[in-house]
């Protein structure tokens, strides 16, 4: 398995502030279809970022390879659509992930 850090950018920068109601139907069928992955442990994380340079999403990808990474995001209502979504793909490395329950109490940890 493979982690890859994953961007959906959006038609516009100003998406998330004007989304038409296709454009939200489609929003909604975007995160229905990837729902199951996350399920499956194949995506850790995901969700819109709050960029003041304009909107995007993230997420979090544990999958087999890029290939099977590039083959599910084709499959996406939002790219399906043709209105423009694009994904950009990053190969991580290395990547730790912290437990769902903190080892440690928040106040035993100093900002």
């Amino acid at each position: 398995m493979a982690h890859f850090l994953v961007k959906l950018i959006p038609p516009r920068k100003t998406f998330n502030d004007d989304m038409t109601e296709d454009e939200r139907r489609v929003m909604r069928a975007h995160v229905d279809y990837w729902l199951p992955h996350l399920n499956a442990g194949l995506v850790i994380v995901m969700g819109p970022v709050a960029d003041p340079e304009g909107a995007w999403a993230v997420m979090i990808a544990n999958m087999p390879s890029r290939a099977w990474l590039e083959g599910v995001q084709a499959e996406d209502p939002a790219i399906r659509a043709g209105l423009g979504f694009r994904y950009e793909n990053f190969v991580m490395p290395t990547l730790k992930v912290a437990p769902v329950e903190p080892l440690a109490p928040v106040s035993s940890i100093s900002p």
